[in-house]
C-alpha cells in the first residue's frame, strides 16, 4: 500500500490499524458457513429489530463450493448508514466493534464481530453496492467456470504476505471486476464466442 494508501487506511479506521504483515488463512469450504451466517443474522435482526432493513449473506463464505477465509461477511442494510446513533450501540451490545468508516465509498461502515468472525458490513438501503455484492454471490453460486478462475486467483495472491489484508482485497480488483463485466453480460464470458 502506497504512503497515500496507508493515511486513507489510517482516516478510515476507528482506533488502531493494525499491519497484518502476513499471508492470507484460505480454507476449504466449510458447510458450517451457512449456519453461522443465520445465527449471525438473527442476533443482528434481534438487535435491530425494525432498523435491520436486509441482512444478506455475501463474500465468499456465501457460495457454498467455494475456498475462503473463514469470516462470515454480511450486508446489513439500514435505512441511513451515516446515522450511526441509529443502528450501532446495539450491534455493539452485542458484541460487534465499529471499525470502519467509508464517507468516500457508499458511506459504508464495518463492524467486526469475533465469535465467529464476521464483517459487517452497513450500507444505506438502496445503495447500489448491494445489489453488487449480492449479484457477484448469486453469479459465483451458479457460474463452476468463474468459480474456479475467482478461486484459483484468490490461492494464488493469498500465499504473497500482504502489509494489510485489504492490500490482498485490492489485489482481487482485476477478477472481481471481470466477474462485474460478465454478470453485466449476462454471464456469459468475454471473447471468442462469448
Amino acid at each position: 500500500m502506497s504512503s497515500g494508501g496507508e493515511e486513507r487506511l489510517a482516516e478510515m479506521t476507528v482506533g488502531a490499524v493494525r499491519p497484518h504483515n502476513a499471508s492470507i488463512e484460505i480454507v476449504d469450504p466449510d458447510p458450517r458457513w451457512a449456519r453461522l451466517f443465520h445465527q449471525e443474522a438473527t442476533r443482528i435482526r434481534e438487535a435491530l429489530g425494525d432498523r435491520a432493513l436486509a441482512v444478506e449473506h455475501v463474500g465468499s463464505t456465501a457460495v457454498p463450493s467455494l475456498a475462503a477465509k473463514p469470516i462470515i461477511d454480511i450486508v446489513l442494510a439500514v435505512a441511513d448508514s451515516t446515522a450511526e446513533s441509529h443502528y450501532v450501540p446495539d450491534p455493539e451490545a452485542a458484541g460487534y466493534v465499529l471499525r470502519i468508516r467509508e464517507p468516500d465509498w457508499f458511506q459504508h461502515r464495518l463492524l467486526k464481530g469475533t465469535a465467529p468472525d464476521v464483517n459487517l458490513h452497513v450500507l444505506t438501503a438502496g445503495c447500489s453496492e448491494i445489489d453488487r455484492m449480492t449479484a457477484f454471490r448469486d453469479h459465483l453460486r451458479a457460474n463452476a467456470d468463474d468459480r474456479r478462475r475467482y478461486e484459483a486467483v484468490k490461492r494464488e495472491l493469498a500465499r504473497r504476505t500482504w502489509r494489510h489484508v485489504q492490500d490482498y482485497a485490492d489485489a482481487k480488483g482485476d477478477i472481481v471486476q471481470e466477474i462485474h463485466r460478465a454478470i453485466a453480460r449476462g454471464g456469459k464470458p468475454s471473447g471468442p464466442g462469448g
